[in-house]
């Protein structure tokens, strides 16, 4: 597995080593504790329970809305207005996470499958534009 710093676009990461591509599959790329079984998002080098070493490890790239909500007034960052959040659970690891709905995606609701991607989105906080993760439609049937 590699990290991306720009997904092939050109663009940074809003933040480095989030993301981790291993042949077509972009994943979040977190930690996991061998000691307790915690995974974190983004990867961090103490387990945040039990201060164990931690294992860099892909969290996978699917996942289902726990909860949304849309805000409408000014965006951080120069995000589109409105833009959505969500909790969303992921489906490879017991994780919940807090994301960016992609804001061409479909309205979002609780249960609803969904998938990551990486697009040109706002700025860093450098206050260039850059490339976010951000969570939209999944056609499981597909």
């Amino acid at each position: 597995m590699t990290d991306t710093s720009d997904a092939g676009i050109g663009l940074p990461m809003v933040w480095p080593g989030i993301i981790s591509v291993d042949g077509d599959i972009m994943a979040l790329a977190g930690s996991h504790c061998p000691a307790c079984g915690r995974f974190d998002f983004p990867a961090d080098n103490l387990c945040r329970d039990c201060d164990t070493l931690t294992n860099n490890t892909s969290l996978g790239h699917t996942g289902r809305i726990f909860s949304v909500t849309t805000i409408r007034t000014k965006a951080p960052f120069g995000l589109p207005t409105p833009y959505s959040v969500a909790f969303v659970d992921l489906d490879d690891v017991p994780l919940r996470l807090f994301a960016l709905m992609d804001p061409d995606a479909a309205e979002a609701f609780i249960g609803m499958p969904v998938c990551l991607s990486v697009k040109p989105l706002g700025i860093n906080s450098q206050g260039e534009n850059c490339l976010r993760p951000v969570f939209g439609t999944l056609d499981r049937a597909g």
